[in-house]
């Protein structure tokens, strides 16, 4: 039977690479199904409060993670100042609902479309003037101190003093009586995030954007446009950021300008995305869960030296970047450079490398 015109012939290898790529994507889906499952019959079970905050905790610091992992893990663009969006989307759900009365969810949701637009403004900014690299990083840093200076001194956002919000625990107004209420809030916000990672991954969007950060020339010479790449992965990315700022403002119901634009939520965000596997899907995870366990335990062993865990992060980021270019992900994957660390590492002195 001849083949139908204009119909492509279909050729073994490539069947096979649309399967290959059908069962990755099958694969992701089911991780992170089973990962929700998981953390929800965790939640569902447990009564310890310590271990609910610890879970809570957790996912929240992976969704900092997260979110920094869009754009400085698949688009190569380090941001140091990813506090912006975090303070933007947090004051934007207290300055709605106190200001102006807005819902609690509705906020929510504005709170997030608001941080993205920031970090579009900022993305358009930075990508159109081709900053890149270190130049990128200290453009956001000095964005996000200015942003901090001018929550100071303007007074809608309770200046120097902050603004706190009326305790009214109710489902309406997200503020749970218990841990889990916020467990299920932020379980939801992460299995977002990992939906759209699992998405870069797999989508030719995604290998657009990480052609981008391989090499932004070669990228451009074969058609694709660097500078819409970057400016959707930096909305993408600032969007999960203020989603954290939004979450962080309804568990605490405290907010002011260090803590909202601060230093240390940028560090945070990018140390356990570099320290789980930047550009990996359960790195920013595996980061989060393992810095956030060493901060627990620093906390409790050395309570009377502040700043001890700052430290610590310091000593793991040193240690991954030397023996773990890819971070702990890579201890996963046979082929990356974790792998050849520890098959070298364990080799006969002979020079033998058995494979």
């Amino acid at each position: 039977m001849s083949q139908q015109r204009g119909t492509p012939p279909s050729t073994p290898s490539g069947l096979a690479g649309a399967q290959a790529h059908a069962a990755a994507v099958r694969r992701d889906a089911t991780a992170i199904a089973l990962f929700t499952a998981a953390v929800a019959l965790a939640t569902w079970g447990l009564d310890s409060g310590v271990w609910l905050n610890f879970i809570m905790m957790t996912l929240y610091v992976t969704l900092l993670a997260l979110s920094w992992n869009l754009l400085g893990g698949f688009g190569g663009q380090f941001s140091f100042g990813h506090a912006l969006f975090f303070g933007t989307g947090a004051y934007a759900q207290a300055i709605l609902q106190l200001t102006h009365g807005v819902n609690a969810w509705a906020a929510l949701g504005l709170a997030v479309v608001i941080a993205a637009a920031v970090g579009l403004f900022v993305g358009a900014l930075s990508f159109r003037y081709g900053l890149k690299g270190s130049y990128f990083a200290l453009v956001t840093l000095a964005f996000a101190e200015v942003a901090r200076i001018l929550a100071v001194s303007v007074g809608f956002t309770g200046g120097g003093v902050g603004l706190m919000l009326p305790l009214r625990e109710s489902f309406g107004n997200l503020q749970f009586g218990s841990r889990k209420g916020y467990i299920g809030l932020v379980l939801g916000f992460v299995v977002a995030a990992l939906a759209v990672t699992a998405w870069l991954r797999h989508s030719r969007y995604g290998a657009q954007l990480q052609a981008v950060r391989d090499n932004e020339d070669a990228a451009r010479a074969v058609g694709v446009d660097p500078f819409r790449v970057k400016l959707l992965a930096m909305g993408l990315s600032a969007a999960f950021m203020g989603a954290g700022g939004a979450f962080y403002l309804q568990v605490f119901q405290y907010l002011d300008p260090s803590i909202a634009f601060g230093p240390h939520t940028s560090v945070e965000a990018l140390v356990a995305a570099i320290v789980g596997g930047m550009g990996t899907l359960w790195g920013p995870l595996l980061g989060a869960a393992v810095l956030h366990l060493l901060s627990e335990l620093t906390r409790n062993l050395f309570g009377q030296l502040p700043g001890l865990n700052m430290v610590i992060y310091g000593v793991v980021l040193v240690g991954i970047v030397m023996f773990l270019p890819r971070g702990l992900a890579g201890l996963f994957d046979r082929t990356g450079p974790g792998w050849t660390w520890r098959r070298r590492r364990s080799a006969p002195k002979d020079g033998h490398d058995p494979r």
